[in-house]
């Protein structure tokens, strides 16, 4: 139906601005030895989506590749979060809880953004829809996660006058299963609801652990069997879909 906000598209130095917006004096030419981010999205009649993702179409320094992987590790903790739902003495552990997850890799290496790590997505609706949220802000102090919300995974990194670093997903509330169910209290994880492949080229792949790099091939997994099916075979869309979600 249209798309859900403004496209950020930032190279280089514009993308370590937030939510850079082009202008005749800082819009930029996209290069091929600069770090491309763009943060995009779409109102559908069924949903609204919000995404971000971070190219090179050269080769990337090794620092440049250590400070996307530091933010891919981030994103990976978020998604494989499982926590305790809502309680009736309101213990649950609200979004403030788990955004140290997203940020640790990151301070591991004296790095950090200046944004939330989460924010609701409404349906058809506002892209940033509250209450719920994960960051340090006061409402991400006041309102729980409960299944069904949706929310979006998307630690960064910005180096002023550099380069922009995102990665962001959109992720829905689940109940999981868990071994044990300690005072009865059911468990929440997140489904991952956005299919787009992560840029291998910007992974410094001896940084992850082995279950880290599993779930990169996990997510890639799906990508292609999801939406493949939806494209010409023949054409460049699925061979940059095959392309970009093969192993690591």
């Amino acid at each position: 139906m249209g798309l859900s906000f403004d496209t950020i598209s930032g190279s280089g130095p514009n993308g370590a601005i937030i939510h850079y917006k082009p202008d005749p004096e800082t819009c930029a030419v996209v290069k091929r030895d600069q770090m491309y981010l763009c943060d995009s999205g779409g109102q559908y009649r069924d949903g609204t989506t919000d995404v971000t993702r971070t190219f090179h179409f050269g080769t990337p320094t090794d620092y440049e590749k250590r400070c996307f992987t530091r933010v891919l590790q981030g994103h990976i903790a978020i998604d494989r979060a499982v926590f305790p739902a809502t309680t009736t003495d309101a213990t649950l552990p609200p979004g403030f809880s788990l955004d140290i997850l997203a940020r640790a890799p990151l301070w591991r290496d004296g790095l950090d953004y200046r944004h939330g790590t989460g924010h609701g997505v409404g349906s058809f609706l506002n892209v940033h829809e509250g209450p719920q949220g994960i960051g340090y802000r006061p409402y991400c102090h006041e309102v729980p996660l409960m299944e069904g919300m949706t929310i979006t995974n998307e630690p960064g990194y910005y180096e002023d006058g550099q380069f922009g670093i995102r990665i962001e997903n959109v992720l829905l509330v689940h109940k999981v299963k868990t071994p044990q169910q300690f005072a009865n209290v059911d468990y929440l994880g997140f489904e991952n609801v956005t299919m787009v492949p992560i840029h291998k080229k910007l992974i410094d792949v001896d940084l992850l652990s082995p279950e880290e790099r599993q779930w990169v091939d996990e997510h890639h997994r799906q990508c292609f069997e999801r939406v493949s099916p939806l494209l010409a075979k023949d054409g460049p869309a699925y061979a940059w879909l095959e392309r970009e979600t093969s192993p690591l």
